[in-house]
């Protein structure tokens, strides 16, 4: 049997997510193969490397809370779906999904969830320990893309070794991931955003508003990654209220369901205020 990926990594269940990823460093540099010449330093690597794959991911650790391994066994009843792989001229992909629908709409990249131990490693800290030589050096291009196309999707036109490519990058991605085509690794720089802040699939926006209108409620109009939508705010609404709008994050880029949408109201008090709205204020007593 598997052992327990929380044990694996020395943590408990309850571990915040920076317990999670200190633990995963100390780990992943004690038994890296380059560092570590014991005969199972190996094979340890790559069971602390998926423990934190799960771990780090809020859908997948959900999943493992919820089901343990069989959560990514497609022989446990289906709830670990099916593994599929496609290829599309000179790029693959795989995916894996329950319904056995592509989640990416036939997009040609492999980004099947760190299939590969080395490439979480060298994600998380930056390249690899020793100069190891254990994987075919490709040449890996870095590509500056905005926030929204981050998390909806993008085509894009780059130039690899003088050759104009068309390249897809999908939706979910995130900043200092890795997509790997046949030819060469992308590395994705995701520009930060004045409105929107991201916090795993999850995204944030703060929205202000006035005392009265916290007060007596209203309707506004706040922008969500693809248009503006329009939300109620209840009478009586306190400063930073969070207002949740299920499944208006952003897609999970490994198909695990999609994040929601925070709005954090923001009640402005105003600074100066006339006479009139001084004695207004002192006869209502607020």
């Amino acid at each position: 049997m598997k052992k327990d990926f929380y044990e694996t990594l020395g943590v408990n269940k309850g571990a915040s997510k920076d317990e999670i990823k200190s633990a995963y460093r100390k780990m992943a540099m004690q038994n890296h193969p380059d560092r570590n010449k014991s005969p199972d330093a190996e094979e340890k690597f790559k069971e602390i490397n998926e423990a934190y794959e799960v771990l780090s991911n809020e859908q997948k650790k959900s999943a493992y809370d919820q089901f343990g391994h069989a959560a990514f066994d497609p022989s446990s009843g289906g709830f670990g779906g099916t593994t599929h792989t496609s290829q599309n001229g000179p790029f693959s992909y795989s995916w894996q999904s329950s319904s056995g629908a592509n989640p990416f709409g036939g997009q040609e990249f492999d980004f099947g969830g760190f299939s590969n131990p080395f490439d979480i490693f060298e994600q998380f800290f930056g390249g690899n320990v020793g100069g190891g030589q254990r994987r075919q050096q490709i040449p890996t291009y870095k590509i500056q893309i905005s926030f929204l196309d981050a998390a909806n999707g993008v085509e894009k036109q780059v130039d690899i070794e003088g050759k104009r490519k068309t390249i897809k990058i999908p939706a979910g991605v995130d900043d200092g991931q890795r997509i790997r085509f046949n030819e060469f690794i992308l590395y994705i720089d995701v520009m930060p955003d004045k409105v929107f802040k991201r916090d795993g699939n999850d995204v944030y926006i703060s929205y202000d508003i006035s005392f009265s209108d916290a007060a007596l409620g209203t309707e506004i109009e706040v922008p969500t990654l693809t248009e503006p939508i329009k939300i109620r705010v209840k009478p009586g609404t306190q400063p930073s209220t969070l207002v949740r709008l299920r499944g208006k994050g952003i897609r999970d880029v490994n198909g695990y369901g999609q994040g929601d949408l925070y709005v954090r109201l923001n009640v402005v008090v105003p600074s100066r205020l006339n006479s009139r709205q001084k004695e207004l204020i002192r006869e209502l007593g607020l």
